[in-house]
């Protein structure tokens, strides 16, 4: 994998530029739509490509593994062929599924040992089976084994959480340099920043990964409650750090505002469930704010979703999706998440054009607090 640094605003820390895979092209900043069984939910394939223009997609460790297994995935030739998309995938590591399971996972020098969701099954994860698990997966971007601990963890336990994620990182290096890729095609490996929101730990463990030289490094850990502020501000500290010539991904955020605020602060990717939960319980995003379709002022609105959107957006009237929503109609969440998602890679498409243009903080300031209203 390689990155071109196409160009930096003058005004801010924000940038534009190339992720080379041997699936395809990135064009950062980028979101990218979480699939995490193999498909985003709601969505086909067709859509993600036509429609939304989804550059890569993700994949979750943790739930391909559990399903449809790896044999399965294995036998498939990987999940590419498996799912027939045929752009990058980026799987994390299962990391923060595993440790979400709090009460039916233990955790130990070796690795994380956790029961299924699904059956009470136990397994274990270790660095190692997770690079191996990755592996037989096949996605382009490969995330190491981490733990992400709650955003509300005391000093002491986020110093001993850190440590353990940069030894669990040195394993993961270690299989991943020892082992090939299945499929005929690269793989590369991503380490991940923890540190809570403590600042002297967060340089710490930037600089811990930064030294490994990875073809990209990722930010976990935050959007995981605590205050936006402080997010931004972590954002700053770890970017202050990791390489400028390598992409930078945040985990698991967010909002439009809060995507604006990292691509500012030099982030180049991001994912979140956001765009399809959301979708799913009826809430659009778009540049005048947030709309919720179940609300009775949409009731006679014939006018489109949204004019400037995908053709979902164009084809139907808010009345019309209102009127599903109040049914109970599959199609209401299928177009809500096509269009929020569609939404989301206009967002980071626009905002890239304009880094390139040069007047990306006034472009910023001048949509920002729009996304935030509810109309």
């Amino acid at each position: 994998m390689t990155f071109e640094l196409q160009h930096t605003d003058a005004a801010s820390e924000a940038r534009a530029g190339v992720i080379s895979t041997d699936h395809g092209q990135i064009k950062t900043p980028i979101f990218m739509p979480v699939g995490t069984v193999g498909s985003v939910k709601g969505v086909h394939f067709s859509e993600l490509r036509q429609q939304i223009n989804a550059q890569i997609i993700l994949g979750n460790t943790y739930h391909l593994y559990l399903r449809p297994g790896l044999e399965v995935l294995r036998n498939a030739g990987g999940l590419h062929k498996f799912n027939t998309w045929d752009r990058p995938i980026l799987t994390d590591s299962g990391g923060f599924q595993v440790f979400s399971l709090t009460g039916i996972r233990k955790l130990r020098e070796e690795g994380c040992e956790f029961r299924s969701h699904i059956d009470g099954s136990k397994h274990f994860f270790t660095p190692e089976s997770v690079m191996d698990t990755e592996r037989v997966i096949g996605a382009d971007i490969m995330m190491a084994f981490d733990e992400c601990p709650p955003g509300q963890s005391d000093y002491a336990y986020a110093k001993k959480s850190m440590e353990l994620t940069h030894r669990w990182l040195d394993r993961c290096i270690k299989r991943f340099n020892e082992t090939l890729p299945l499929y005929g095609y690269r793989q590369s490996l991503f380490p991940i920043v923890q540190g809570c929101t403590y600042k002297d730990l967060r340089q710490e463990a930037a600089k811990y990964v930064a030294d490994k030289g990875a073809d990209g490094n990722a930010i976990g850990g935050l959007a995981v409650g605590e205050p936006t502020e402080v997010m931004y501000d972590m954002i700053e500290v770890v970017n202050a750090i990791l390489p400028k010539d390598k992409p930078r991904y945040l985990m698991g955020v967010g909002t439009p505002q809060n995507i604006l605020e990292g691509i500012e602060r030099g982030v180049d990717m991001f994912d979140c469930v956001m765009p399809t939960r959301n979708g799913r319980n009826a809430m659009l995003f778009t540049y005048q704010g947030t709309m919720n379709m179940r609300n009775k002022k949409w009731e006679m609105d014939f006018s489109p979703i949204d004019a400037e959107g995908c053709d979902v957006d164009r084809i139907y009237s808010k009345a019309y999706l209102h009127h599903l929503f109040k049914a109970q109609e599959l199609l209401a969440m299928q177009i809500a998440s096509i269009h929020n998602l569609a939404f989301y890679l206009r967002l980071v498409t626009d905002a890239r054009q304009h880094i390139l243009q040069g007047d990306f903080v006034q472009w910023k300031r001048g949509v920002i607090d729009d996304l935030g209203r509810r109309i």
